[in-house]
C-alpha cells in the first residue's frame, strides 16, 4: 500500500488507516483482532485510537450483547479501544510494524496531558506512542502550555510525534507559530472530518497543511455511514445497531438539508455508474492529494475491503468528472 510521510518526521502513514473507534463499542475483542489481522495483512499500518474510544462508550454494547444490566459489573478498561489494541499488539508482537495514534480528550492542561500519556501507554502496552494528539481544542488552556507539556513527552521519548484533531486552520497555524517561537515540538499531523457532506477542510485547513508540511488525516470519509444512504431525515427511524443509533450525536453533524442533498447527489451518481455509494464516497476522499491518510472504521472485514477498493478507485477519472 502507498505510504506518505508523517509531517516532517521519518515516520510514515499508510494511505488507508484503520479507525479503532468501533473496538469495544460496536464490536467485541475477538472481532477486533480479526479485523486488525486482516487490515495489516493488506498493508494498512496506521491504527488510530483515543482514550475516549470504547470504555464507558461501550455500555450500550454490553447491555445488548453481554446481557449486563449494570454497566458497572464490567470493567471499562476491558472494553477500552486502546486496551483491545494493546492486547492485539502484544499478542502479535508487531509494534515495530505499525504506527499507532491515540489522543487525549479530557482537557489539554499540562498535568492532564502527562496523565493521559501515562495511562494511554499503559493501556496500549507501549513505552513510546508513535503519534499523540490533542483530541479537541481546549479554550481554558493556552496552546503554549499544552505544547510545552507535549514537548516534554517527546523529549523524554514517551511520544514520537504530536498532532491535533478537530482544530481549525487558524488554531493549527497558532500552534505551529507557538512551536516555532518557543522552540518546541510542532504538530506534524491534523485529523479532521473530511467527506462529500462536510468538505470545509479544503478551504480552512488544507492551505495551512500544504504551506507547513503538516499531514492531513481524514476521518469519517463515509460520514459515519451517512453517505451510504441508509438514513432518512426522521431521527426516530435510525436503523438499529448503526453508528447513528449507537452515537445519536452524529445526527447533529449531518442531518441538514445540505447533508441530504449531498446524499441524493451521491445516490444519483452511484446509480448512473453502477457502483456503491460507499465506494464513491471513499474514493472522493482518497483521491485528494492533500489527504495523507484516510481513516476507515470497520465492523467487518468487508469494510476493510471497501476501504482498499476506495483507494484503488481514486485514480478513476470517470467517477467525478
Amino acid at each position: 500500500m502507498k505510504t506518505n510521510c508523517l509531517g516532517r518526521t521519518d515516520q510514515t502513514l499508510s494511505a488507508i488507516g484503520l479507525g479503532c473507534v468501533t473496538f469495544g463499542r460496536e464490536i467485541d475483542e475477538q472481532t477486533s483482532f480479526r479485523i486488525l489481522d486482516y487490515a495489516v495483512e493488506r498493508g494498512i499500518t496506521f491504527l488510530d485510537s483515543a482514550e475516549g474510544y470504547g470504555g464507558g462508550n461501550s455500555r450500550e454494547y454490553r447491555r445488548k450483547h453481554l446481557k449486563v444490566d449494570d454497566a458497572r459489573e464490567v470493567s471499562d478498561e476491558m472494553f477500552s479501544s486502546e486496551s483491545i489494541l494493546g492486547r492485539w499488539i502484544r499478542a502479535r508482537g508487531c509494534h515495530d510494524d505499525v504506527t499507532v495514534c491515540t489522543k487525549v480528550g479530557t482537557g489539554n492542561a499540562p498535568e492532564n496531558i502527562a496523565r493521559a500519556v501515562r495511562d494511554c501507554s499503559q493501556r496500549l502496552g507501549m513505552d513510546r506512542i508513535d503519534l499523540f494528539m490533542l483530541h479537541v481544542p481546549d479554550d481554558h488552556v493556552p496552546i503554549d502550555e499544552s505544547l510545552d507539556a507535549l514537548n516534554r513527552e517527546v523529549a523524554a521519548g514517551r511520544v514520537g510525534a504530536i498532532g491535533c484533531s478537530n482544530h481549525s486552520g487558524a488554531q493549527l497555524r497558532e500552534a505551529l507559530d507557538a512551536s516555532r517561537r518557543l522552540g518546541l515540538a510542532r504538530f506534524e499531523a491534523i485529523q479532521n472530518i473530511y467527506n462529500m457532506a462536510h468538505p470545509a477542510a479544503e478551504k480552512d485547513v488544507f492551505p495551512v497543511c500544504a504551506e507547513q508540511d503538516v499531514s492531513f488525516i481524514a476521518y469519517s470519509p463515509l460520514g459515519a455511514g451517512f453517505l451510504t444512504g441508509k438514513y432518512t431525515p426522521d431521527r426516530n427511524k435510525l436503523p438499529s445497531g448503526t453508528r447513528f443509533d449507537v452515537i445519536p450525536g452524529h445526527c447533529d453533524v449531518y442531518f441538514s438539508d445540505e447533508g441530504f442533498r449531498a446524499v441524493e447527489q451521491l445516490r444519483e451518481r452511484s446509480k448512473r455508474l453502477g457502483v456503491s455509494m460507499a465506494y464513491l464516497a471513499g474514493a472522493w476522499v482518497t483521491r485528494s492529494p492533500h489527504v495523507g491518510c484516510t481513516l476507515f472504521g470497520a465492523r467487518t472485514c468487508a469494510h476493510v475491503d471497501n476501504a482498499i477498493a476506495a483507494l484503488e478507485a481514486a485514480g478513476r477519472a470517470d467517477l467525478f468528472e
